[in-house]
């Protein structure tokens, strides 16, 4: 089938792109014609190629094809068969790349080529029985109006209920002797409205099973019901009036219907509360905010605050966006946040939260960060991506439920020809074959991996630690060495100056040439060297050529010369001899002052640096040690200092004057020893080591670039914090196998038990609706689990 696919094109600058992107495309088998506009950007194609070969080929002439992460709703999904016919539909939509679908949150996450509209991912979906909302979410599984109607209210389920219980009392009437049997017409009236109106759903949505060319749960109980309410007209309908009215079977079908109704409905209510943490985050968001403008304060819609505006925020009032305080003294508190359970004291150049709670004065503060870029929306982006992902573990599950309903099918009709050509007896078989399709329900193996998953991460959110994905999560069980970042990591990031030695010419002058070079500077030492100089109330001096050299230092120059700023690993490779011995304070960061006049090189002095240990550091590596982890510490600063920091907290191992790079390569060193590594780092420096580990894990207490290179963020900058990411993600991938074993176990033991005629269709019904409910209500009790400090 010959197919038009447009693709929009970054990167290209010239008609040369425009030749060389032309013959790449033209060279993918399939490709017809290819034609590029450099104008908009796009390129249009004809043929049968497929799309994954188109964007390879662009990628590969050294362009970038634009693409776009999307998620939706999908409504009218009752088991893991219907998530899988999804999936298949979406992938078949021309520019949809990859499509995942989670099952208990009911939305899909998709990676789309920009060309791609709702509307055409609507169309694909619109024959199958399931429907695709425009709006991306991420509550809205919970609350969408195109659930259906058992979902919106408890009455179906009560209707269902009040009319099967006149049905169901006769049978435990036998247990006493007694005989409440009603008249078949009764019965059947009962029976009726209970198949037909309650039980409709059921049929229309295996109808659209069989329309797609699968089977999902509804069909199962559609065909099970509709042969048990058949059986019982059929029986009806042929008494001619002699030896008793036979046992008629309208109370096994209606109180299939009502059970898995109220499974339905119960498990419903458990998946809501899987979302609980993300509920609770977007609730922190403020409709409004007062903002100064036209020179008063004004309340406006928090969603129309502009980067650098005025926001005033008075006690008992949430903070609408993420900000720099102006003026004022209050407490805030960021628990829902940060997972800090302490007011945090705020006065002015404190940053604040979006989403933060003003306890007790007014606010005045500089907006910085608005809408999509709050730290507040991008928790609530990356939980939302966390919980929408399958875990690796997954494939298989949907492996096995893509072939569940019809093998389901096949020993249904096996077990009903096995009773009736072997008893004879064609009633029973038509019961216990029902009894096998009611109980082979596929929803509990759909719900077992995603509802771990939610709960797991909503639990890690709530206590500050973010999630990126369910493959981080996989990831943190095997986790068998972490390393530390020292400065910012395992200690607070504050370090004071405690040493000034000027080795030539007047500590003032030493001083005053190191606040020239720092002046501009947001490391850590060098604001200890600025906070010095304004103590005593040095003036920066005026420098050139300002430049960074990586995991070195600094260097400018002034009046002719080159100052040059940095480690003692610098300074030895430039030729210098360093004075250890003038050294006196123990344990410290030291940095030396250097001089290059023409081809002199000369020390000026030296700056030693104490950073207090976090206080809980030494719990966070002993916590870790517990769980039969390794813990090592690298460090851009002197091995005196790393030293004294591994012997107090016992550090297995550590590396002192580490570049950047090295960081990395001690990384891949021990991953060819074997070990699966984490790296816990904050800093710029430390992003090619984040990247190189199984896991990388920063702290949002630092540079954007570590974040987004980390596969978990902790919002509190607590070492403490780390063991407890490993920990929950242990924990949460033995939900997902108790999941899993609870929901193959229902099957493989419940199958071959209603096969065999020791289940009848009622029993089968309520053993399926409380499979699904033990797997989500199994996942819940990881909300109650509490970080161990």
């Amino acid at each position: 089938m010959v197919e038009n696919t447009q693709l929009h094109i970054e990167g290209m600058s010239c008609a040369s792109c425009v030749g060389r992107i032309e013959k790449a495309l033209q060279q993918v088998t399939g490709v017809i014609t290819a034609s590029v506009n450099l104008a908009n950007e796009t390129a249009s194609i004809t043929g049968n190629a497929d799309t994954a070969a188109l964007i390879a080929a662009v990628n590969n002439a050294g362009y970038q094809i634009k693409q776009r992460q999307q998620q939706y709703h999908v409504s009218g999904m009752t088991c893991s068969s219907c998530a899988g016919r999804v999936e298949k539909a979406l992938l078949k939509v021309p520019g949809v790349l990859s499509a995942q679908v989670n099952l208990a949150t009911e939305q899909v996450n998709l990676t789309l080529l920009e060309s791609v509209d709702a509307a055409t991912l609507q169309q694909a979906l619109a024959g199958s029985g399931y429907t695709l909302a425009e709006k991306p979410l991420s509550t809205a599984a919970a609350d969408s109006d195109t659930t259906p109607f058992y979902r919106q209210a408890w009455w179906p389920v009560v209707g269902a209920a009040v009319l099967t219980l006149p049905l169901v009392l006769p049978m435990l009437g036998m247990l006493f002797g007694e005989d409440w049997m009603l008249p078949a017409l009764w019965q059947w009236l009962l029976a009726t409205p209970v198949q037909f109106y309650f039980g409709a759903r059921f049929y229309k949505a295996g109808w659209g099973a069989v329309k797609a060319g699968s089977g999902n749960m509804d069909l199962l109980v559609a065909i099970g019901t509709s042969a048990a309410y058949g059986l019982s007209l059929y029986l009806w309908y042929s008494f001619d009036g002699h030896h008793g009215m036979p046992h008629l079977y309208f109370e096994s079908s209606a109180a299939v219907l009502t059970l898995v109704l109220l499974g339905k409905f119960l498990e419903h209510r458990a998946k809501r509360r899987t979302t609980d943490a993300l509920r609770a985050l977007e609730n922190l968001k403020p409709s409004e905010a007062r903002v100064k403008r036209d020179g008063s304060w004004q309340l406006v819609a928090a969603a129309t605050v502009q980067s650098g505006e005025t926001v005033q925020v008075k006690p008992g009032e949430r903070i609408a966006v993420d900000g720099e305080v102006l003026s004022g003294d209050s407490h805030v508190d960021e628990a829902l946040i940060s997972g800090e359970s302490l007011p945090l004291h705020k006065s002015s150049s404190d940053k604040v939260v979006g989403g933060a709670l003003n306890l007790d004065g007014v606010l005045e503060l500089r907006a910085t960060s608005v809408g999509a870029e709050s730290t507040l929306a991008k928790i609530i982006r990356l939980v939302e991506q966390a919980q929408g992902a399958k875990a690796p573990v997954q494939a298989l599950v949907d492996k096995i439920s893509s072939i569940f309903v019809p093998v389901v099918l096949v020993i249904a009709l096996i077990t009903l020809l096995g009773w009736g050509f072997n008893s004879g007896d064609w009633t029973l078989g038509i019961l216990n074959a029902v009894a096998v399709l009611v109980i082979a329900c596929p929803c509990a193996l759909g719900l077992a991996t995603p509802a771990a998953i939610m709960a797991g991460t909503g639990t890690a959110a709530r206590h500050g630690i973010l999630v990126k994905d369910a493959v981080a999560l996989e990831r943190a069980t095997r986790i068998d060495y972490v390393v530390f970042d020292k400065t910012g990591t395992l200690t607070e990031g504050k370090p004071q100056l405690n040493q000034l030695t000027a080795l030539s010419g007047t500590d003032t002058d030493l001083l005053q040439l190191a606040v020239s070079l720092q002046q501009h500077s947001e490391h850590p030492l060098a604001k200890a060297i600025l906070a010095r100089a304004e103590q005593e109330n040095i003036a920066p001096l005026a420098i050139t050529d300002f430049a960074v050299v990586a995991g070195k230092g600094v260097k400018a120059q002034h009046e002719g010369a080159e100052l040059m700023l940095g480690s003692s690993h610098w300074m030895r490779e430039l030729g210098l001899e360093l004075p250890l011995d003038r050294i006196t304070a123990k344990g410290a960061s030291i940095s030396w002052l250097a001089r290059k006049q023409q081809q002199n090189i000369e020390l000026l002095g030296l700056f030693c640096f104490s950073d207090m240990l976090k206080p809980h550091a030494k719990a966070a590596v002993a916590q870790l040690q517990q769980q039969g982890v390794k813990v090592a510490m690298l460090t851009g600063d002197s091995k005196a200092s790393a030293e004294v920091v591994a012997a107090e907290l016992k550090l297995d191992s550590y590396q002192a004057e580490v570049l950047p790079a090295d960081k990395a390569s001690f990384i891949q060193q021990c991953q060819r020893e074997g070990y699966q590594v984490a790296m816990v780092g904050d800093g710029i420096n430390d992003a090619p080591a984040l990247a190189q580990a199984d896991l990388g894990i920063a702290m949002a207490t630092g540079t954007e670039v570590a974040v987004s290179a980390a596969a978990i963020t902790l919002m509190r900058g607590e070492p403490v914090l780390v063991a407890a990411a490993l920990t929950l993600a242990g924990k949460t991938y033995r939900k997902i196998q108790q999941n899993l074993f609870w929901a193959f176990i229902f099957n493989i033991i419940g199958i071959p038990l209603a096969a065999l005629g020791y289940l009848n269709p009622v029993i089968a019904g309520a053993a399926m609706a409380s499979s699904s409910l033990l797997v989500v209500s199994n996942a819940l009790l990881l909300q109650r689990w509490k970080i161990k400090e």
